[in-house]
């Protein structure tokens, strides 16, 4: 016998544990979650502690959210009691009359300027009077905005969980969805534990999108990029406190972004797109000493108190179309069934997210600027797009 539910969610990572939650929030009705793991587990792009929340975006139809992302993190704060936004400040680098500084910076600022974002425009003798950390040339500029920070990534997830459980909703965690049946009345859901029905379904499963989407006729362009972070202990500590230096991003010919101390003892270094392209069958958990080696030097040169031993590394796996860009609307051809890709970058609007694709599986739109981020773009319906993974404009 099949059971049947008004909405499920597949999928118990961040996009679609906010989206259970905000669905139970505001009034469902027997909503289900499948997640194939057990809930919290490390497989996915929902681990770790920190992901860095800012205003500072490369485009207007992102930082024309962030507020609103603010906002709904702030509200489950509130509900929940549980701090999850630390705010460090956030400092973009670039070094002047490069194409980083030249295009991307100045994108920032112009997207900060259409949102009404504050910010600060900063040189390298400003920069090392607030962060003596950095050891930068005189050439390099930067952009700071108080309002940057850490999301407690991790931490969040458990928080929508419980949640939502309060209010009702079912998880059912350790059970594979094998098909996806969609008609004009209702979905099936089956799973290796039987078969589900619901008048709608939300799909957010993140690097397993390649291998369900196909099952509903869809084939979009989806690469997954096999990613890295470690955590270095810095020999002197207090230099890394949260409350002596921000989250950061260096843009240059490779984009690196880190983090103070938070979680562990260390400060985390990364680099965006490392271009490690995999499939879920190739990809692996065990760091890649090289990537760990070209993170220390990075580290050792531009902010040597940062420098110490390696204490832990792993890996991670961005989910991503040809430009990037978020996919935030319900399937073509399947009204009853919407999705949420967030392209390596949307731990950060996960919250919001939740709110958007819970509107999407209600009443099939949401008051949120999400035009950009439609499912028939040509990202995803021209075959000849030819991809563009850095986030420049």
């Amino acid at each position: 016998m099949e059971e049947s539910y008004s909405h499920i969610v597949v999928g118990a990572g961040a996009l679609g544990t906010a989206t259970a939650y905000r669905l139970a929030r505001g009034g469902a009705r027997r909503v289900l979650v499948i997640e194939q793991f057990a809930l919290g587990h490390g497989f996915g792009a929902s681990e770790d502690h920190s992901r860095i929340i800012r205003h500072t975006y490369h485009a207007a139809k992102y930082a024309t959210l962030t507020q609103a992302a603010y906002d709904a993190w702030a509200e489950v704060e509130e509900e929940s009691g549980v701090r999850l936004v630390h705010k460090t400040g956030g400092l973009d680098l670039a070094v002047s009359g490069t194409e980083a500084a030249e295009v991307e910076l100045r994108n920032y600022r112009a997207a900060m300027d259409v949102s009404g974002v504050g910010y600060e425009v900063l040189d390298a003798v400003e920069i090392r009077k607030r962060w003596p950390q950095w050891r930068i040339g005189d050439d390099v500029e930067g952009l700071y905005q108080a309002d940057g920070g850490i999301l407690d990534i991790r931490k969040a997830n458990a928080v929508h969980i419980a949640l939502a459980r309060a209010l009702g909703v079912e998880f059912l965690p350790e059970t594979a969805v094998t098909d996806l049946i969609s008609t004009d009345s209702h979905v099936t859901v089956v799973t290796d534990r039987g078969r589900f029905t619901a008048e709608s379904v939300v799909l957010a499963v993140a690097s397993w999108t390649p291998n369900l989407l196909p099952r509903l006729g869809i084939h979009w362009p989806i690469s997954l990029s096999q990613e890295q972070v470690c955590y270095f202990v810095p020999s002197v500590l207090r230099d890394f406190a949260m409350e002596r230096f921000p989250v950061w991003i260096w843009h240059a010919e490779q984009v690196w972004y880190g983090f103070p101390m938070y979680g562990e003892t260390a400060i985390k270094v990364a680099r965006d797109l490392s271009g490690r392209f995999v499939t879920w069958d190739t990809r692996s958990y065990v760091p890649d000493p090289a990537e760990t080696a070209r993170v220390a030097e990075f580290i050792a040169e531009l902010m040597p108190t940062g420098a110490g031993p390696e204490l832990l590394s792993k890996t991670c796996v961005y989910d991503m179309p040809p430009d990037r860009d978020f996919v935030l609307d319900v399937l073509p051809g399947h009204p009853r069934i919407a999705i949420g890709i967030g392209s390596g970058h949307a731990g950060k609007f996960a919250a919001l997210i939740g709110q958007i694709l819970a509107d999407l599986a209600t009443t099939g739109s949401t008051p949120y600027p999400i035009d950009a981020f439609r499912a028939d773009r040509p990202a995803l319906t021209d075959p000849g797009f030819e991809p563009a993974f850095r986030l420049v404009g």
